[in-house]
Protein backbone atom coordinates (compact mmCIF):
# COMPACT_ATOMS: atom_id res chain seq x y z
CA UNK A 1 0.00 0.00 0.00
CA UNK A 2 1.41 3.61 -1.21
CA UNK A 3 2.05 5.35 1.99
CA UNK A 4 -0.70 8.52 2.61
CA UNK A 5 0.72 11.79 2.09
CA UNK A 6 -1.41 15.54 3.07
CA UNK A 7 -0.75 17.89 0.09
CA UNK A 8 -1.23 21.52 2.13
CA UNK A 9 -0.83 23.76 -1.60
CA UNK A 10 -0.01 23.04 -4.94
CA UNK A 11 3.35 21.99 -6.98
CA UNK A 12 3.00 23.41 -10.60
CA UNK A 13 5.41 20.91 -12.24
CA UNK A 14 3.18 18.12 -14.02
CA UNK A 15 6.42 16.09 -14.05
CA UNK A 16 6.74 16.57 -10.25
CA UNK A 17 2.81 15.60 -9.52
CA UNK A 18 2.96 12.50 -11.48
CA UNK A 19 5.75 11.22 -9.26
CA UNK A 20 4.09 12.39 -6.08
CA UNK A 21 0.73 10.74 -7.24
CA UNK A 22 2.53 7.17 -8.81
CA UNK A 23 4.87 7.00 -5.12
CA UNK A 24 2.05 7.94 -2.54
CA UNK A 25 -1.61 8.14 -1.88
CA UNK A 26 -2.00 11.93 -2.21
CA UNK A 27 -4.40 13.85 -0.06
CA UNK A 28 -5.04 17.16 -1.28
CA UNK A 29 -6.36 19.01 1.54
CA UNK A 30 -6.85 22.62 -0.38
CA UNK A 31 -9.92 20.30 -1.91
CA UNK A 32 -11.24 18.76 1.12
CA UNK A 33 -15.13 19.76 1.24
CA UNK A 34 -14.86 18.62 4.69
CA UNK A 35 -11.72 19.08 6.59
CA UNK A 36 -12.94 18.18 9.86
CA UNK A 37 -14.46 14.53 8.09
CA UNK A 38 -11.18 14.35 6.12
CA UNK A 39 -9.25 14.53 9.83
CA UNK A 40 -11.57 11.87 11.18
CA UNK A 41 -10.87 9.31 8.77
CA UNK A 42 -7.32 9.77 7.54
CA UNK A 43 -5.57 11.81 9.75
CA UNK A 44 -3.57 8.45 11.77
CA UNK A 45 -3.03 7.37 8.48
CA UNK A 46 -0.84 10.51 7.21
CA UNK A 47 3.04 10.36 7.36
CA UNK A 48 4.01 12.77 5.40
CA UNK A 49 2.81 16.14 4.62
CA UNK A 50 4.22 18.65 1.73
CA UNK A 51 3.53 22.57 2.13
CA UNK A 52 5.18 25.37 1.19
CA UNK A 53 6.79 28.33 3.08
CA UNK A 54 3.91 30.82 3.33
CA UNK A 55 1.15 27.51 3.85
CA UNK A 56 3.36 26.01 6.51
CA UNK A 57 1.60 23.52 9.05
CA UNK A 58 -0.27 24.83 12.81
CA UNK A 59 0.78 22.56 15.22
CA UNK A 60 -3.19 22.15 15.39
CA UNK A 61 -3.07 20.42 12.30
CA UNK A 62 0.27 18.61 13.06
CA UNK A 63 -1.79 16.84 16.48
CA UNK A 64 -3.99 15.30 14.52
CA UNK A 65 -1.34 13.51 12.59
CA UNK A 66 0.10 10.75 15.30
CA UNK A 67 2.04 8.83 12.13
CA UNK A 68 3.71 12.02 10.88
CA UNK A 69 7.08 11.40 10.08
CA UNK A 70 7.94 14.68 7.86
CA UNK A 71 7.29 18.09 6.63
CA UNK A 72 8.54 18.57 3.34
CA UNK A 73 8.33 22.87 2.37
CA UNK A 74 8.25 23.48 -1.33
CA UNK A 75 10.22 26.10 -0.28
CA UNK A 76 13.34 27.88 2.04
CA UNK A 77 10.83 29.19 4.43
CA UNK A 78 10.10 28.01 7.59
CA UNK A 79 8.95 30.38 10.16
CA UNK A 80 5.50 28.83 9.53
CA UNK A 81 6.45 25.66 10.84
CA UNK A 82 7.16 25.39 14.60
CA UNK A 83 10.22 23.75 14.62
CA UNK A 84 10.59 23.00 18.10
CA UNK A 85 7.27 21.39 18.59
CA UNK A 86 8.04 19.07 15.26
CA UNK A 87 11.72 18.34 16.77
CA UNK A 88 9.83 16.86 19.91
CA UNK A 89 7.64 14.69 18.04
CA UNK A 90 10.76 13.73 15.80
CA UNK A 91 9.44 15.14 12.33
CA UNK A 92 11.78 15.86 9.99
CA UNK A 93 10.86 19.52 8.82
CA UNK A 94 12.94 19.97 5.32
CA UNK A 95 13.06 22.78 2.82
CA UNK A 96 14.38 22.97 -0.65
CA UNK A 97 17.70 25.22 0.64
CA UNK A 98 19.94 26.60 -2.43
CA UNK A 99 17.65 25.55 -5.22
CA UNK A 100 16.24 29.08 -5.22
CA UNK A 101 19.00 30.99 -4.98
CA UNK A 102 19.77 31.98 -8.63
CA UNK A 103 16.29 32.99 -9.25
CA UNK A 104 15.69 34.97 -6.73
CA UNK A 105 19.09 37.02 -7.04
CA UNK A 106 17.99 37.85 -10.74
CA UNK A 107 14.95 39.11 -9.70
CA UNK A 108 16.38 41.02 -7.04
CA UNK A 109 18.74 42.89 -9.86
CA UNK A 110 16.13 42.76 -11.78
CA UNK A 111 13.69 45.12 -9.39
CA UNK A 112 16.00 47.77 -8.53
CA UNK A 113 17.10 48.22 -12.26
CA UNK A 114 13.04 48.55 -13.30
CA UNK A 115 12.48 50.67 -10.24
CA UNK A 116 15.56 53.08 -10.68
CA UNK A 117 14.95 53.24 -14.57
CA UNK A 118 11.02 53.23 -14.21
CA UNK A 119 10.66 50.18 -16.77
CA UNK A 120 7.31 49.45 -15.73
CA UNK A 121 6.04 53.17 -15.57
CA UNK A 122 7.34 53.47 -19.27
CA UNK A 123 6.06 50.32 -20.68
CA UNK A 124 2.49 51.95 -19.12
CA UNK A 125 3.68 54.90 -21.09
CA UNK A 126 3.48 52.85 -24.30
CA UNK A 127 0.74 50.81 -24.15
CA UNK A 128 -1.46 53.01 -22.78
CA UNK A 129 -1.02 55.39 -26.00
CA UNK A 130 0.80 58.50 -24.42
CA UNK A 131 3.39 58.39 -26.43
CA UNK A 132 2.45 59.98 -29.60
CA UNK A 133 0.07 62.26 -27.73
CA UNK A 134 3.20 63.28 -25.42
CA UNK A 135 6.18 62.52 -27.68
CA UNK A 136 8.56 65.01 -26.12
CA UNK A 137 11.76 63.91 -24.54
CA UNK A 138 10.44 65.43 -20.72
CA UNK A 139 7.54 63.72 -20.92
CA UNK A 140 8.89 60.89 -18.92
CA UNK A 141 11.34 61.95 -15.81
CA UNK A 142 14.62 60.74 -15.94
CA UNK A 143 15.89 57.68 -14.88
CA UNK A 144 18.75 56.77 -12.03
CA UNK A 145 21.39 54.70 -13.22
CA UNK A 146 22.08 51.23 -11.71
CA UNK A 147 25.54 50.41 -12.76
CA UNK A 148 27.95 51.83 -9.84
CA UNK A 149 25.24 52.38 -7.46
CA UNK A 150 26.28 51.68 -3.74
CA UNK A 151 24.54 48.50 -2.52
CA UNK A 152 23.92 47.33 0.95
CA UNK A 153 22.98 43.88 1.54
CA UNK A 154 20.92 42.72 4.29
CA UNK A 155 21.74 38.84 4.97
CA UNK A 156 25.28 37.41 3.27
CA UNK A 157 23.81 34.19 3.04
CA UNK A 158 23.74 32.06 -0.30
CA UNK A 159 20.98 34.38 -2.05
CA UNK A 160 22.89 37.58 -0.56
CA UNK A 161 25.98 36.27 -2.02
CA UNK A 162 24.34 35.90 -5.18
CA UNK A 163 23.02 39.05 -5.63
CA UNK A 164 26.58 40.27 -4.90
CA UNK A 165 28.04 38.69 -7.71
CA UNK A 166 25.15 40.20 -9.72
CA UNK A 167 25.98 43.56 -8.75
CA UNK A 168 29.68 43.54 -8.57
CA UNK A 169 29.52 42.75 -12.21
CA UNK A 170 27.61 46.19 -12.91
CA UNK A 171 30.79 48.01 -11.04
CA UNK A 172 28.57 48.33 -7.86
CA UNK A 173 30.59 49.33 -4.25
CA UNK A 174 28.91 46.48 -2.07
CA UNK A 175 28.74 46.23 2.03
CA UNK A 176 26.45 44.07 3.87
CA UNK A 177 25.20 43.58 7.13
CA UNK A 178 24.53 39.86 9.28
CA UNK A 179 24.74 38.83 12.30
CA UNK A 180 28.59 38.54 12.04
CA UNK A 181 31.17 39.08 9.87
CA UNK A 182 31.86 36.78 7.27
CA UNK A 183 35.66 36.01 6.65
CA UNK A 184 35.72 34.27 3.38
CA UNK A 185 33.01 37.50 2.16
CA UNK A 186 35.85 40.84 0.39
CA UNK A 187 33.16 42.87 1.19
CA UNK A 188 32.25 45.99 4.15
CA UNK A 189 30.77 44.80 6.87
CA UNK A 190 28.83 47.11 8.52
CA UNK A 191 27.02 46.02 11.58
CA UNK A 192 24.76 48.68 12.13
CA UNK A 193 21.82 48.43 9.58
CA UNK A 194 21.35 52.22 10.03
CA UNK A 195 24.78 53.05 8.79
CA UNK A 196 24.89 50.25 5.85
CA UNK A 197 21.70 52.21 4.59
CA UNK A 198 23.35 56.01 4.94
CA UNK A 199 25.87 54.21 3.41
CA UNK A 200 23.91 52.97 0.35
CA UNK A 201 22.12 54.20 -3.07
CA UNK A 202 20.23 50.75 -2.77
CA UNK A 203 19.44 48.48 0.16
CA UNK A 204 18.80 45.09 -0.97
CA UNK A 205 16.67 42.21 1.57
CA UNK A 206 18.05 39.44 1.61
CA UNK A 207 18.18 37.75 4.96
CA UNK A 208 15.86 34.56 5.96
CA UNK A 209 15.71 36.63 9.71
CA UNK A 210 12.83 34.17 10.58
CA UNK A 211 12.39 35.78 13.76
CA UNK A 212 12.83 39.42 12.86
CA UNK A 213 10.27 42.04 12.39
CA UNK A 214 9.87 45.85 11.34
CA UNK A 215 14.04 46.03 11.02
CA UNK A 216 13.64 48.50 8.46
CA UNK A 217 11.46 51.37 9.74
CA UNK A 218 11.31 54.92 9.57
CA UNK A 219 15.04 55.41 10.93
CA UNK A 220 16.17 53.05 8.49
CA UNK A 221 14.36 54.71 5.57
CA UNK A 222 15.42 58.07 6.80
CA UNK A 223 19.17 57.45 6.77
CA UNK A 224 18.31 55.51 3.14
CA UNK A 225 17.65 58.55 2.07
CA UNK A 226 15.84 60.65 -0.76
CA UNK A 227 18.01 59.33 -3.20
CA UNK A 228 17.92 55.78 -2.15
CA UNK A 229 16.19 52.51 -2.95
CA UNK A 230 14.67 49.78 -1.21
CA UNK A 231 14.07 45.95 -2.69
CA UNK A 232 12.76 43.64 -0.58
CA UNK A 233 12.97 39.77 -2.28
CA UNK A 234 13.49 38.49 1.45
CA UNK A 235 10.59 38.69 4.13
CA UNK A 236 7.48 41.19 3.98
CA UNK A 237 7.16 41.52 7.96
CA UNK A 238 11.31 42.74 8.07
CA UNK A 239 9.19 46.20 6.66
CA UNK A 240 7.13 48.41 8.40
CA UNK A 241 5.11 48.77 5.60
CA UNK A 242 3.51 51.77 7.02
CA UNK A 243 6.96 53.61 7.49
CA UNK A 244 7.61 52.28 4.23
CA UNK A 245 4.22 53.94 2.45
CA UNK A 246 5.48 57.30 4.75
CA UNK A 247 8.88 57.38 3.32
CA UNK A 248 7.85 57.09 -0.32
CA UNK A 249 5.08 59.53 -0.13
CA UNK A 250 7.01 62.11 1.86
CA UNK A 251 10.05 61.50 -0.97
CA UNK A 252 12.14 60.13 1.87
CA UNK A 253 13.47 57.80 -0.50
CA UNK A 254 13.85 57.40 -4.03
CA UNK A 255 11.66 54.04 -4.25
CA UNK A 256 10.92 50.15 -3.87
CA UNK A 257 10.81 46.71 -5.47
CA UNK A 258 8.80 44.18 -3.16
CA UNK A 259 8.07 41.06 -4.06
CA UNK A 260 7.07 40.06 -0.41
CA UNK A 261 4.38 41.86 1.49
CA UNK A 262 3.27 41.53 5.28
CA UNK A 263 0.00 40.54 4.58
CA UNK A 264 0.25 38.22 1.19
CA UNK A 265 -1.62 38.58 -0.91
CA UNK A 266 -2.94 41.94 0.38
CA UNK A 267 -0.56 45.17 -0.54
CA UNK A 268 -0.86 48.48 1.27
CA UNK A 269 -3.22 50.22 -1.81
CA UNK A 270 -0.76 53.32 -1.17
CA UNK A 271 1.77 51.19 -2.96
CA UNK A 272 -0.37 50.57 -6.07
CA UNK A 273 -0.77 54.34 -7.21
CA UNK A 274 3.08 54.70 -6.98
CA UNK A 275 4.92 55.17 -9.83
CA UNK A 276 8.57 54.70 -8.20
CA UNK A 277 7.40 51.05 -6.85
CA UNK A 278 7.50 47.76 -8.95
CA UNK A 279 5.23 44.75 -6.95
CA UNK A 280 5.04 41.78 -7.77
CA UNK A 281 3.11 38.37 -6.08
CA UNK A 282 5.70 36.79 -4.20
CA UNK A 283 7.44 35.21 -8.00
CA UNK A 284 10.71 35.33 -6.74
CA UNK A 285 11.32 31.44 -7.75
CA UNK A 286 8.61 31.33 -9.79
CA UNK A 287 10.73 29.56 -12.90
CA UNK A 288 10.66 26.38 -14.47
CA UNK A 289 13.81 25.30 -13.84
CA UNK A 290 13.43 26.46 -9.99
CA UNK A 291 10.42 25.00 -9.26
CA UNK A 292 11.38 21.65 -10.97
CA UNK A 293 14.43 21.65 -8.35
CA UNK A 294 12.17 22.50 -5.72
CA UNK A 295 9.90 19.62 -6.35
CA UNK A 296 12.75 17.53 -6.76
CA UNK A 297 13.83 18.14 -3.72
CA UNK A 298 10.56 17.36 -2.00
CA UNK A 299 10.29 14.15 -3.48
CA UNK A 300 13.86 13.41 -1.80
CA UNK A 301 13.32 14.79 1.22
CA UNK A 302 9.68 12.25 1.31
CA UNK A 303 11.56 9.39 0.34
CA UNK A 304 14.14 9.45 1.99
CA UNK A 305 11.70 10.20 5.78
CA UNK A 306 9.64 7.57 4.99
CA UNK A 307 12.08 5.16 4.22
CA UNK A 308 13.31 5.38 7.83
CA UNK A 309 16.24 8.07 7.06
CA UNK A 310 17.30 11.30 7.90
CA UNK A 311 16.59 13.67 4.96
CA UNK A 312 19.35 15.72 3.98
CA UNK A 313 17.62 19.28 4.26
CA UNK A 314 16.18 18.40 7.38
CA UNK A 315 16.16 21.68 9.96
CA UNK A 316 14.40 19.92 12.36
CA UNK A 317 16.22 16.77 13.02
Amino acid sequence: MKPHVLQLSPILIPSVNERLNALYQVHRFYEQADPEAFLAEQGAHIRGVVSGGHTGIRNELMARLPALQVVAINGVGTDAVDLAYARSRGIHVTATLGALTEDVADLAIGLLIATCRGICAGDRFVREGQWPLHPQPSAIPLARRFSGMRVGIVGMGRVGRAVATRAAAFGCPLAYTDLRAMPDVPHDFVADLRELARRSDALILCAAADQAQGIVNAEVLQALGPGGYLINIARGKLVNEHDLVAALQAGRIAGAGLDVFVDEPHVPPALLAMPNTTLQAHRASATWETRTAMGEMVLASLAQALAGQRPDNSLST
